[in-house]
């Protein structure tokens, strides 16, 4: 559902915004309104960036290589990532620029008065379907999670991407109509500058949020409290398994989890039986949480000594540690 609501919501954004930035560019030229500009640039920027999140979601589909044994999950993380560098360098730099540049040749607007005014208020109105698009999408997967909860802990990139960017261009398009109405009324360009200063310092800090999230899920997150306590269950409810010695979780991509476990088993007949109920905890695993779908399972016998050693196996099972020359466990000092 996640992936299909996302990309409902970027083809939403995308038909929006270049629908816009033809509207804008064309109030820039007639008016020279330097807010007009940079709205134009950030719309271009939210384009390519929406283009960028499909071709991500393109690529992630790929079937698994010998060289790529788990996938192309992650190239989701990697464009997300991409979109942030954009929208700071082309959107949020750029703007920057032109305000510095717009402020020591500050100029009212002499022509075309309110052509800037109408494009404007157009497009706050194009720019709300898209962010109600988005907003709706995210509903569906957001559950009873704070907006700022779901931003930074949603493993699919795309919906708090086109969040965030439909939020900035919302805000930038108030700041712009309130830097080209302000310079209308005076006569004086240095509003305008301003104007177009806010939209530059707004989407730099949305593009420094987006690139610390992205990073963490580039980096490797883990499974969500709910879904951690949802395997653990499901290891542990059932004859196969008496606890759980230790366990880490990865996600592979947005909806494709790895679970490894050492796992405490008691005494089995055969190999055949001890296979046998390994296969039954890995389907309750995947009943319970269906984005598991790699899991390596390690079978040993638990030990309580073991457990305060922190080898988490038991001693007759464990592998000795080789000694130096004094006689300690390689890698242990004696100080």
């Amino acid at each position: 559902m996640s992936a299909n609501g996302g990309t409902k919501a970027i083809v939403a954004a995308l038909l929006a915004n270049v629908g816009i930035a033809v509207t804008k560019f064309i109030a820039f030229l007639l008016s020279g309104s330097s807010s007009m500009l940079a709205e134009a640039v950030h719309s271009v920027a939210d384009s390519g960036n929406q283009g960028l999140l499909l071709l991500g979601g393109k690529r992630a589909k790929r079937a698994a290589t010998p060289e790529h044994p788990f996938g192309y999950g992650r190239e989701r993380y990697i464009y997300a990532f991409i979109v942030s560098i954009v929208l700071f360098s082309i959107g949020g730099l750029f703007a920057l620029y032109e305000a510095y540049h717009k402020w020591g040749h500050a100029g009212g607007i002499e022509s075309w008065h309110w052509l800037p005014v109408v494009v404007l208020v157009a497009a706050i109105i194009m720019e709300s379907f898209s962010f109600r698009t988005a907003i709706k999408e995210s509903n569906h997967i957001r559950g009873n999670q704070s907006w700022v909860r779901f931003i930074r802990r949603a493993k699919a990139p795309e919906l708090p991407v086109v969040l965030l960017e439909d939020f900035g261009a919302l805000v930038g398009l108030v700041f712009a109509l309130f830097g080209v109405g302000m310079t209308l009324i005076t006569g004086n360009g240095k509003w305008d500058a301003a104007g177009t200063a806010m939209i530059g310092v707004l989407l730099v800090i949305i593009a420094v949020v987006l690139a610390i999230e992205t990073k963490s899920l580039l980096l490797g997150e883990g499974a969500e409290a709910s879904d951690l306590g949802a395997i653990e269950r499901a290891v542990t409810d059932g004859p196969e398994v008496e606890r759980i010695i230790h366990m880490k979780t990865l996600y592979l991509g947005p909806e494709e989890l790895m679970v490894a476990a050492k796992i405490a088993v008691p005494e089995w007949e055969s190999a055949h039986d001890l296979a046998r109920g390994i296969n039954a905890v890995e389907a309750r695993i995947r009943a319970a949480v269906p984005i598991a779908r790699v899991i390596y399972l390690e079978p040993d016998v638990y030990s309580v000594a073991a457990a305060k050693a922190g080898t988490g196996a038991a001693a007759d099972t464990a592998v000795p540690q080789p000694q130096n020359a004094s006689g300690e466990a390689a890698g242990q000092s004696g100080g």
